[in-house]
Formats: C-alpha cells, structure tokens, sequence
C-alpha cells in the first residue's frame, strides 16, 4: 500500500512538536513535511510558500489557524490535494461590528503582553482556554506548549495575529472540496467548537467527523495516540484514491 506524501500545517505560534507523535508514526509509512510560516502575515502568502515546496500531489492535514492556511490551498490548487484533515479548525471570517473588535482588541492585548513580558508570559495565559481544564496542571504538557511558543518571537506572532484578523471566508468553498476529508476536533475544544466541525462534516462531501473525547484545543498534543490513529486511518483510506 503506498501511501501519499502528507503536509502537516501548524497552527498560530506552532512548529513542529505539535506534530511530534503524528509525525513519528507517519514517517515510518511515508515521507512527512511539516511548513514553517516563519514572518508570513497572510494565510494566502502560508499557502502560497507551502504548494511552493510540497511535492506535485499530496495529503493535507491543518490544525488550528494551519486549518485556515489548508482552505487557502484548496483555493489555490485543489487538484494537488490527495485528502484533507481539518483539526479544530474553523471557516468563518472574523465577525463585523463589535464583536470583530474583541476579538481584534483581545489578540493585540496578548501582543502587548508578549512585548513587554516575553513569549512565555503571554503562552502562560494564552494556554489556559487551549486544552481541556483537567490537563492544566499536567506539566509535561504545558511545558511543551510554552517551549513551543517561546521558540517564537513577538514580530511572529504579530504577523501570524494579521494573517487571522484578514482571515477570508471558507464558507462557500466547503461544498466545492472533493477529495476525502476527516474533519477532527477535540470534544471540549473551547476555541474551535465542536457544533463548527459538525457543521463543516456535514457540508463537505466525502467527508467524515471524528471526535477526540476529553481534548481540547490542542488534541494533538493532548491526546497524541488517538490523534494519530485517527490520521493514519485517514491516510490509509487516501491509498485507494
């Protein structure tokens, strides 16, 4: 069984060690790459830089804002995509009015905190709405978190802040993705809900929804084994394609 080559995209303040359990498994099955977005402060220019080093065909799998940047490829070259893994993830454009400006005011307020108090300061209180309440005082997990986000500085996070407040509207690119697609979300994911990636299953033809019990946001990381399990079934079920 051949499997196809598998894009893994981060999400905001990510690298690759929010993959490091799913990239271990799928190297043993297939070649694995995984994008930094490094300065880059427009999901379209992320998509652009990925196609611009991906193979001719490929898997792609998005977690969090790199689920945004997955869209984006799809806009761009849906015929290169062998299958699609949306993982709390979301579609909709940041709201207008009031509720676009909080949301707008509550990432500079980060920023600023990353500025003046430093990146591990800012992930400290950043990380408390991103996994499930029980795994707060898991310190292995949240070091690995904070590690992460310390590996990035504040002009990163600054123009990964831009690249998601300029985020376009995926709506109506849903119906229009073909290819198989898992779409993948922690049960208590509080920043990406599960109700959205219902939503989303139900839109996308050939696709299908698997729910990682008592995960949060960061299910990769949270619940590694059941993540990748999850993707190489998915993987596995590309062979055929």
């Amino acid at each position: 069984m051949s499997l196809p080559h598998v894009v893994l995209v981060p999400g905001l303040m990510c690298d690759e060690a929010v993959w490091e359990h799913q990239a271990r498994t799928l190297r043993a099955l297939t070649a694995v790459q995984i994008p930094d977005h490094r300065l880059n402060d427009s999901l379209e220019g992320m998509a652009r830089n990925l196609l611009a080093n991906a193979p001719s065909r490929f898997a792609l799998a998005g977690h969090s804002m790199g689920g945004r940047v997955a869209f984006q490829v799809m806009r761009l070259a849906p015929e290169r995509v062998a299958g699609l893994a949306l993982m709390d993830t979301a579609y909709a454009p940041r709201s207008g009015g009031e509720a676009g400006e909080r949301e707008k005011a509550e990432r500079y307020a980060l920023l600023d905190k990353a500025r003046a108090e430093g990146m591990r300061a800012m992930g400290t209180q950043w990380v408390q709405k991103m996994v499930h309440p029980d795994r707060l005082l898991d310190r292995p997990l949240i070091d690995a978190i904070l590690d992460m986000i310390e590996r990035k500085t504040p002009d990163i996070f600054a123009a990964q802040i831009n690249a998601l407040l300029e985020r376009p509207d995926a709506t109506p690119l849903l119906a229009q993705i073909h290819c198989p697609t898992m779409v993948l979300c922690g049960r208590q994911d509080a920043w990406s809900p599960l109700g959205q990636h219902e939503t989303m299953a139900h839109v996308i033809p050939q696709s299908r929804l698997v729910v990682i019990e008592d995960s949060g946001h960061m299910s990769t990381m949270e619940r590694p084994e059941a993540v990748t399990k999850a993707m190489v079934e998915w993987l596995s079920g590309l062979a055929d394609h």
